[in-house]
This record gives C-alpha cells, structure tokens and sequence, in this order.
C-alpha cells in the first residue's frame, strides 16, 4: 500500500546532495538541480524537516551545507537524526526519516516536481508543472 503524504503531516525527509540537489560532478558542486531549492523551501514552510544525508564529509561536506544555505536552504541536521546528535561508534550512521529523496534509489531520481506532487497531492500555491527529463539525468 503506498504510503499517502497529504496535508500537514509533518514529516522527517532525508536529503542526498551529488545527483539530487545539484548535479554530479563529485567532488566540485554540479549545477542545481531543476526545482530543488525552491521544492525544499515549500517543504519545509509545510513544516517538514529537512536532513541534508549525503556522502560528503569534512571540507566537501562544509562546501555542500554553505551553497545549500546559500540558495536559502538550511537543514536541520547534517548527516545526523538531530542536530545535537553525536556520532560515535555506538550510533548508526543511517538516518531514521521518513522520507528518503536519493538518485540511487530504485528508478533513480524522480525529479523535484514529481517529489513535490508526491508528498503534497493536494497542490496548492505551489505548482510547478515544468518537466524536463534532461535535467535530472544522472550523471
């Protein structure tokens, strides 16, 4: 049974950066990817939380949060379930969200309008109905 994202359930969705938010070019910043910043916006104004899950770590990792929070998009965990989260040994790396927004899952990366459509199926104010195959290529 497909799992319905409708109204103002808020929910926990993890992030993957390199082939979701921009394009890849690991370890440079691809260009972005069509609608994700102005979809993560409009998602967290419906009170999701957003956590940035990626793969980056340390300097590249810095990179990824500033040109996210520079394109107006700040996380409220980085790679963690909580932003006082310690990581250590006895903490699994895997994040415990809700939703997971991923090119490498099963189908690939389905496109921010289509993520949009998917978690709010009721529309609204936002609606983007631009589709372009091309920009969400993995490269």
């Amino acid at each position: 049974m497909q799992q319905q994202f409708i109204g103002t359930n808020s929910r926990v969705i993890a992030v993957d950066f390199d082939g979701t938010i921009v394009e890849h070019k690991h370890p440079a910043i691809g260009k972005e990817m069509l609608f994700a910043f102005s979809t993560m916006k409009e998602l967290q104004k419906k009170g999701h939380k957003l956590i940035l899950w990626t793969i980056r770590t340390g300097a590249l990792l810095d990179e990824a949060v500033e040109f996210c929070r520079q394109n107006g998009v700040e996380f409220y965990a980085v790679n963690k379930n909580y932003p006082e989260e310690e990581l250590n040994d006895k903490v699994a790396r895997k994040v415990n969200a809700d939703v997971f927004i991923d090119d490498r899952s099963i189908g690939g990366f389905i496109g921010w309008s289509e993520v949009w459509q998917t978690l709010h199926p009721e529309g609204g104010d936002f609606n983007h109905q631009l589709k372009n195959a091309e920009a969400h290529q993995n490269y």
